[in-house]
């Protein structure tokens, strides 16, 4: 595997700076809005500084942890987007809006983990890399089991039973 050189203290500096001052300008930009359409705006502001962030110090220090964690940065930063366009939802519709953006950043975590855990032991270790890739999928399972059964709360009487038990069944609870 070939890694790319890491960028220099300046250059991971110029880069956090800049971060800093677009998101300024984001933030700036925000300002015209109101309700929720503010609050979409400010997470995406907020959201791209973190992931520009994360991004220069993974350049800066070209780690397995370093990757996972521009990795993560960009999964919550869709995770907090996600969750402020719910909240123009309401009721099941928002409760399964919620969950499916929760869903998606456990399953986005989980294999930015799975990767770290390859790269960190690719010569060390197949069996951690199989225990890191089999948490990985009871962690979706379980995200996505979560979805399912919110789903099943719009339903009432014998049909969200049967939905509720059709669930387990799937994701094997």
């Amino acid at each position: 595997m070939t890694t790319a050189a890491p960028i220099s203290k300046e250059a991971y500096e110029t880069a956090v700076r800049n971060a800093e001052a677009q998101n300024k300008v984001d933030k700036d930009a925000c300002a015209s809005r109101s309700g929720n359409a503010k609050d979409i705006c400010l997470a995406e502001a907020n959201g791209k500084e973190k992931v520009a962030k994360a991004n220069a110090e993974a350049a800066y220090k070209v780690t397995p942890k370093a990757r996972e964690d521009a990795r993560v940065a960009r999964a919550e930063a869709t995770h907090g987007v996600a969750k402020e366009k719910c909240d123009d939802l309401s009721g099941n519709a928002k409760d399964v809006c919620v969950k499916e953006a929760d869903a998606a950043l456990v399953k986005a975590k989980a294999d930015a983990k799975v990767d770290r855990v390859a790269a960190d032991t690719q010569q060390d270790s197949t069996a951690k890399q199989a225990d890191a890739r089999q948490q990985a999928e009871q962690d979706k399972r379980d995200a996505d089991y979560k979805v399912a059964v919110e789903k099943c709360d719009a339903l009432s009487g014998s049909a969200k039973s049967t939905c509720v038990s059709e669930a387990k069944l799937r994701y094997g609870k």
